[in-house]
């Protein structure tokens, strides 16, 4: 009788109207050199997503990280249960009839993976409420790099921390303290004596203070050493001798997503980006990356970090490791996935090309001079092949078309102190902008132990405003500098981001009418949509200017002044 139902279920669809096929073509190359009754991992995107921008406006409306958090949640999750229902029951009967099996659903992106012979992805890709259809291939995320056993220090500061003026931070109180960080990578050593009492309590239901996504099991523990270095380094608490944690009071959440050749998909990692948003993780730490990223992917990425932004939690990614393989991944290919995606906050030489905001900011490395790491890799990257963004359009030589300016910052990455996941009260040294990323994280930390209600916006522009110059503009090198942590932390009011000399007033904001803009010698306004693009330039003479006729959205300003540039983000009601 099911297997009658099935039948009749996919002739309706056949009959109901035009055929789509949206088979992607990696997925058709991999199909033609399967068996027809062998199983391919998939992953199925449907056409109904959320519209980044409207979702966006409407989580800024709300006055707490939490209720923002929580609407953004409900939401996805109810479009998600609503518009895979049909899917889902087809899948379920070509699960009875043999045809596909170990069906996985997401709402943190509107899709579900499963293993599916060719019958089915053909039958699939038939489907009226399916965008794509693609291979979920297993691909070297993160690599078996060369970890150098470090002694134990006689209570040492690691020389990343030193370089970064943490110690100044942690004397003026602030250490982490109240801060989860997901920590999405190889898992980690969780009986590391310099993590006691860091781990997150995940209570009955995660007993191991986290999750592995792979395995999909209870067990997040590291067999690889990657994460658990990555973990020291944003709160390792120097138990051991070493202090190699920039936040020593920041709890991490183990989010295990790799094999133990480091070896996953894009799916391992959205669903533990899910469950951390789901879970009250303040940010997520991703030193991982997919280089040369196709066009299903990227945009399977880019909106899982559109709804984590809207959800108000940041993602801290690597840039990755390949600059010496220019040659070979020439920009704007040279940056990993997903760190490719775009800041939550737009800088000023960014505007000449603006376009969408995410959830990422992308980290470079570089070393104890402030050079360059040779292997830091070198942006700008792109989204003009990806139809639904058409966005940061690059053409080499130009002025204008500039892309996406990657990384967003750097940090040091060369030789880096943390924790060895083969011993208990070990260190090793490693190399790469994985190291360089978990010590931005810990920053981030420590400024949300100042106040937490910072958000994903304020924390980038902080951040980038912060830095220690190493070239005249944001660079697709070292993006706006290298990490100083004493000074992000000293540009952090409890009531926001610290008044700057020459910052502009406007109020109110959020506003249901006008809006006036106070500060000291306006020259000029520009008024951009949140996706960047340029609405309208007011040329002013003053010091106050007000802003008429808005259509309800979120808008960010471009102030032009005698003492510089200035940017603010309204919100229209």
């Amino acid at each position: 009788m099911k297997k009658l139902l099935f039948c009749i279920f996919a002739l309706s669809l056949c009959l109901s109207g035009q055929a789509f096929n949206t088979i992607d073509p990696d997925l058709q190359r991999e199909m033609s050199s399967r068996t027809d009754n062998e199983k391919i991992k998939i992953n199925i995107l449907l056409s109904e997503q959320s519209k980044p921008m409207d979702l966006l406006r409407k989580a800024n409306a709300f006055t707490t990280k939490q209720e923002r958090r929580q609407f953004v949640i409900e939401n996805l999750q109810r479009q998600a249960k609503s518009s895979q229902a049909d899917l889902l029951a087809l899948l379920e009967e070509m699960e009875l009839n043999g045809m596909v099996e170990d069906i996985r659903p997401l709402w943190l992106v509107n899709s579900v993976s499963c293993h599916a012979n060719k019958q089915a992805i053909n039958d699939l890709s038939q489907r009226r409420d399916i965008m794509t259809v693609y291979y979920l291939e297993e691909t070297q995320w993160i690599f078996d790099e060369e970890a150098t056993p470090a002694p134990k220090g006689g209570r040492e500061i690691a020389e990343n921390l030193l370089q970064v003026n943490a110690t100044q931070v942690w004397e003026q109180g602030y250490t982490g303290k109240g801060v989860l960080v997901a920590v999405i990578d190889t898992g980690i050593r969780l009986d590391h004596a310099d993590l006691a009492g860091r781990l997150w309590d995940g209570g009955p239901e995660f007993p191991n203070h986290g999750y592995d996504f792979y395995y999909q099991d209870n067990d997040p523990s590291d067999d690889l050493g990657h994460g658990s270095h990555v973990a020291g380094t944003i709160c390792g608490t120097g138990a051991s001798g070493s202090q190699t944690g920039i936040a020593p009071e920041a709890t991490v959440m183990a989010l295990k997503c790799f094999s133990s050749a480091g070896i996953a998909e894009e799916s391992h990692w959205i669903t533990a980006m899910q469950f951390a948003v789901e879970h009250g993780a303040d940010m997520v730490n991703m030193s991982l990356g997919r280089p040369q990223a196709n066009e299903a992917q990227k945009r399977m990425m880019r909106i899982a970090c559109d709804n984590t932004l809207a959800a108000g939690v940041l993602a801290l990614v690597c840039a990755g490791n390949i600059r010496q393989m220019l040659p070979m991944v020439p920009v704007p290919h040279n940056v990993y996935s997903p760190g490719s995606c775009p800041p939550p906050y737009l800088h000023e030489d960014q505007m000449v090309n603006a376009g969408g905001t995410s959830c990422v900011i992308c980290v470079g490395a570089v070393n104890f001079n402030d050079e360059l790491a040779s292997f830091s890799s070198q942006g700008p990257s792109m989204w003009t092949d990806v139809p639904e963004y058409n966005d940061y359009p690059y053409t080499a030589g130009s002025a204008t078309e500039i892309g996406l300016i990657r990384p967003d910052i750097c940090a040091p990455g060369v030789q880096i102190k943390s924790l060895d996941y083969n011993t208990t009260d070990g260190y090793t040294l490693m190399d790469g902008t994985s190291m360089a990323t978990p010590l931005v994280a810990g920053a981030v930390a420590l400024m949300l132990s100042k106040n937490h209600e910072l958000t994903p916006e304020q924390i980038s522009e902080i951040l980038e405003r912060t830095a220690v110059k190493l070239t005249e503009h944001k660079s697709n090198d070292f993006g706006t500098g290298r990490l100083d942590a004493l000074a992000a932390v000293n540009a952090v009011d409890y009531d926001g981001i610290e008044e700057k000399q020459g910052k502009a007033q406007v109020y109110p904001n959020p506003s249901t009418g006008d809006f006036t803009v106070a500060c000291e010698g306006i020259q000029a306004i520009s008024v951009f949509s949140v996706d960047g693009k340029l609405l309208k330039t007011i040329e002013v003479n003053g010091n106050e200017y007000r802003i008429e006729n808005l259509p309800k959205g979120v808008y960010v300003l471009k102030i032009d002044t005698e003492n510089g540039v200035i940017m603010n983000k309204i919100v229209k009601l």
